[in-house]
């Protein structure tokens, strides 16, 4: 990506939605209205820099047939991850992406499109995409189908095969600040300046930050996160489990839609594919809903976490402000009880019920243990009935 890439092409609306990485939106927006769009990008950055609201965004321009709209059912099916020649993958184990899976890309790759001219493959945490795997891929990178793009998105290229980073595009993406990531987010909804800091806290990134504050549901589960840690202190064992519960539930909830949407878009096609392209698209929809649980659990690990940090402020006497301004009693609560080692150790629970969502323990149990763990190190003897 040229370090001076000229602004001077028109932006899709879909692109508009990378306002925080201006340098990435204008290099992609040239790319398409000079139709050089590379047949492999690689989206490098960290975690919260958009990497995959850009993928999305592109992929949007890539099969609308107005070249990125944002608001055609195409655009829309992309954006709820139901569109049938758009595909999401993720590492299928702990450990890194499996041959079968790259194996089933590249033979779904060989078909043509169902409803779009072309189609696009986003692989998440690409830097998982090593050994075996790697070099299934490297094949079907060097020589392309026609009217296949390819979108890796890698924290960091330093694990990953050169010769898989050398057949692509590399597209760099920094964090932006956070008063920069609020301005981003009030530009492109109605939001107080407090809303959008707990938005961006829960959900990482301006463009995940917005979908947050449009979607009830989500907001629920943070309500439902603040409030089971103001009831630590009073809640026995049992009153915590039921809390996780609730949780879980609540982090459920969006994924009807997304469920019938599938369920939808298979209707629309399945007269047209054979037996074992339902099993590829069924799987394909399952992985989606698990992926997109993990997401609203880490969204509620996120708001525990921005809680948590709070309380470490004000036990430090920092003096900064609270991000959870909404939530200032619930914080004050906790501090009054504990020192700064109380409010780190809870941190280092909630860190671990991050790494066990990631290593595939079940929701449930993940938060039953990080809640008992928080109890536990905030200090809040157990109570009795």
């Amino acid at each position: 990506m040229s370090a001076s890439a000229p602004a001077s092409a028109p932006v899709p609306r879909a692109l508009v939605a990378l306002a925080d990485q201006p340098r990435v939106r204008d290099f992609l927006a040239n790319a398409l209205a000079e139709g050089r769009l590379s047949h492999a990008y690689l989206f490098e950055g960290a975690p919260g820099s958009g990497k995959h609201e850009a993928a999305q965004a592109l992929a949007q321009c890539v099969v609308c047939p107005s070249g990125g709209d944002a608001t055609c059912d195409e655009c829309r099916r992309v954006a709820h991850r139901t569109h049938p020649d758009v595909h999401w993958l993720a590492p299928a184990s702990a450990t890194g992406y499996l041959v079968d899976q790259v194996r089933e890309l590249i033979a779904d790759a060989a078909l043509a499109p169902m409803r779009a001219p072309s189609k696009v493959y986003v692989l998440e945490r690409a830097e998982l995409l090593r050994g075996a795997p790697a070099n299934a891929l490297l094949k079907t990178l060097e020589e392309p189908p026609e009217g296949v793009l390819f979108i890796l998105c890698a924290r960091t290229t330093a694990s990953m095969l050169p010769t898989i980073v050398s057949r692509c595009q590399r597209v760099p993406f920094r964090v932006t600040s956070a008063s920069a990531g609020v301005d981003a987010v009030r530009r492109a909804c109605v939001a107080t300046e407090a809303e959008a800091r707990v938005a961006l806290a829960v959900a990482g990134t301006p463009g995940r930050a917005v979908e947050y504050l449009s979607s009830p549901a989500r907001r629920q589960v943070r309500r439902l996160v603040v409030d089971a840690l103001d009831a630590l202190g009073r809640d026995d064992s049992w009153d915590v489990l039921l809390a996780a519960r609730q949780i879980v539930d609540a982090v459920a909830v969006p994924l009807a839609d997304v469920r019938q949407a599938q369920e939808d878009a298979l209707k629309e096609t399945q007269d047209f594919l054979t037996s074992a392209a339902l099993k590829q698209v069924a799987d394909a929809n399952k992985r989606e809903l698990t992926a997109r649980e993990r997401s609203g659990m880490m969204e509620a690990l996120a708001a525990a976490e921005s809680v948590l940090r709070d309380v470490l402020t004000r036990v430090e006497g920092a003096g900064a402000p609270l991000v959870n301004e909404d939530a200032t009693a619930v914080v004050d609560r906790l501090a009054a009880r504990c020192d700064a080692r109380a409010p780190l150790a809870a941190l280092a629970a909630v860190s671990r019920a991050a790494d066990d969502l990631a290593h595939n323990v079940s929701p449930q149990l993940t938060l039953e243990v990080m809640l008992l763990s928080v109890k536990e190190a905030l200090a809040c003897p157990p109570s009795s009935r």
